[in-house]
């Protein structure tokens, strides 16, 4: 008897070990909760194609850049529960270099240091500028040689800032489907490969931001007859190799071109992430605004 006690005993605190196991990977495992999806229109023939997002560090002012060359800033209203209620334009600007034409940017991913400092990557002219968000002035930093491969409509998609300054770009293709999406970083004036990002599945790599929680946030994009499919994955950057976590992943048309995703953090404490659509300034398609709250 006390043979059978003790084995029934020590299976039912292995019983009990693995569901406190399952329970504890169940708490941990990160879901995002749809807070906000609205469209967004104003009656202007500039207004549109967004493809880089920057979001305030309290939620309230987003700045937006678009592939024709424009960069808006908007005041964000938001609901008692904190989802998104309205957008109100304050400015919006043509990007300018002193020499080229206005607007002749294809400005796609946008990123902000934490001091505040705002920086581009532009398509077909491929490189990366600083950008002054009170004039749209921008100054083209240093190239790295491999931008010149990149493809026309192919460039830097992507465009991150780590917490220590530094600028992280990654090109929407790679040259081919089983090579990996190079991770390019600049810091002190120089360029290096400092990652590869694993390719799974159809998705393309359209932007990027590092959190509050010093992780990296990457948006990639599925063209589709029935729709755009969208993904989000969660990268450590002080793993190698690097080791995805998928956050979401959507069947087609769920949402519109997302293309820009800018993270912060709310009063609360919960991470957040905001995406926006770039509707190529077509009729059928729409500027989307979706923000998800990440809990884990």
């Amino acid at each position: 008897m006390r043979n059978g006690s003790g084995q029934l005993i020590l299976r039912l605190c292995l019983i009990a070990l693995c569901l406190t196991c399952a329970a504890t990977t169940a708490h941990t495992e990160p879901k995002l909760h749809l807070l906000s999806k609205l469209n967004w229109a104003e009656d202007a023939p500039w207004f549109g194609g967004f493809s880089g997002a920057e979001v305030s560090e309290d939620g309230q002012t987003i700045t937006l850049i678009s592939d024709r060359g424009t960069l808006v800033t908007a005041q964000v209203a938001r609901r008692p529960d904190g989802a998104i209620d309205r957008f109100s334009l304050q400015s919006h600007h043509i990007l300018w270099n002193g020499t080229d034409t206005p607007g002749d940017h294809d400005a796609e991913g946008l990123a902000r240091t934490g001091d505040g400092t705002f920086y581009l990557s532009a398509e077909h002219d491929h490189h990366v500028a600083h950008l002054d968000v009170n004039t749209g002035q921008i100054a083209t930093l240093p190239r790295a040689k491999d931008f010149a491969a990149f493809q026309p409509n192919s460039g830097i998609e992507a465009l991150a800032a780590g917490p220590d300054g530094a600028l992280y770009a990654i090109p929407e293709r790679s040259g081919k489907v089983d090579r990996p999406f190079p991770v390019f970083r600049f810091k002190e004036g120089v360029w290096s490969i400092t990652h590869h990002i694993p390719r799974h599945g159809p998705f393309l790599p359209v932007g990027a931001d590092i959190g509050p929680d010093g992780l990296f946030y990457l948006l990639e994009r599925a063209a589709t007859p029935l729709g755009f499919r969208s993904r989000i994955r969660r990268f450590d950057l002080s793993q190698t190799p690097l080791r995805p976590k998928t956050l979401l992943s959507t069947g087609p048309a769920r949402f519109d071109n997302l293309e820009a995703i800018s993270v912060w953090r709310d009063p609360a404490g919960a991470i957040r992430l905001l995406l926006v659509s770039d509707d190529n300034f077509l009729s059928i398609q729409h500027t989307q605004i979706i923000e998800y709250a990440l809990t884990e």
